[in-house]
């Protein structure tokens, strides 16, 4: 279950909007009032993460988004941060790998691939130049395989760029406790802007998902580690803005290691 908080969506009740007086605001836009024009917030998880994706982006590079899909992440959000998401026009080529054959439908890059049951990444060694990979982590059951192919497409110097729920995070614990068949029913009730379809629900594993998971599974040898934990807006507060705002104190004096967010970037040695 991806953690989608940070996440804007085009077309839903919490869309930018002029607020009048007798309309009712949105948990976001009581907690941000930028929320009530604008598209972004101040604690945009999403935001700063594509942010500092796009810092590292080059004309010439070749991009892959491991775990791409149909497009989804894409397709959710609009304005400047949908300019940020789609690396279309700023890149040399863009593939979409996933091991669900929906991503060969994803409008949004040049080529897609599928991955087979060996879990092979269908291009060739030292192809890449950065690898994104946006709530995909937590899903990961067999990390030191998965790190293994990062490793052999990225060229030496590639980055690979990751977003995912920090374990001990307040929604890494939660999402945890609860089993993953009933995370489809879940969603919707605790994330009332989630947009995501049942296709777009997988069970979780959290095998990859702490700094020191990062260190051990990037090792030394092969990578240079510059993940770090980061808050981000409250999410999973069910639409009430008491759990929200209980969520926005619980971050504030959470330690590093219990942090919402875990942002992973590192460079092929």
């Amino acid at each position: 279950m991806s953690d989608l908080q940070d996440q804007v969506r085009l077309g839903s009740s919490d869309a930018p909007q002029f607020i009048r007086p007798s309309k009712p605001k949105t948990v976001l836009q009581k907690l941000y009032p930028e929320r009530r024009f604008s598209r972004v917030v101040r604690d945009e998880g999403k935001f700063l993460f594509y942010s500092i994706v796009a810092d590292l982006l080059e004309s010439h590079h070749v991009v892959m988004d491991f775990g791409a899909g149909r497009g989804h992440q894409i397709e959710a959000v609009s304005g400047h941060l949908r300019t940020l998401l789609d690396f279309r026009g700023r890149c040399k080529t863009v593939i979409a790998v996933d091991p669900d054959d929906a991503v060969l439908t994803n409008p949004f890059v040049d080529e897609a691939h599928v991955i087979d049951a060996t879990g092979r990444i269908p291009l060739p060694d030292n192809s890449v130049d950065i690898i994104t990979s946006f709530a995909v982590l937590e899903h990961v059951a067999n990390p030191a395989q998965v790190v293994d192919e990062i490793y052999r497409v990225l060229r030496p110097g590639g980055w690979f760029c990751a977003w995912t729920p920090n374990k001990w995070g307040y929604v890494g614990i939660g999402v945890r406790m609860v089993p993953n068949r009933l995370h489809e029913k879940l969603v919707p009730l605790a994330e009332p802007r989630d947009t995501r379809q049942s296709i777009d629900v997988f069970q979780t594993a959290y095998q990859l998902n702490t700094v020191n998971d990062v260190g051990r599974f990037f090792g030394p040898e092969r990578f240079y580690n510059h993940a770090f934990t980061a808050n981000g807006s409250p999410s999973y507060h069910f639409g009430s803005i008491i759990i929200a705002r209980f969520w926005q104190v619980m971050m504030a004096i959470a330690p590093a290691r219990c942090r919402k967010t875990l942002f992973v970037f590192v460079q092929r040695r």
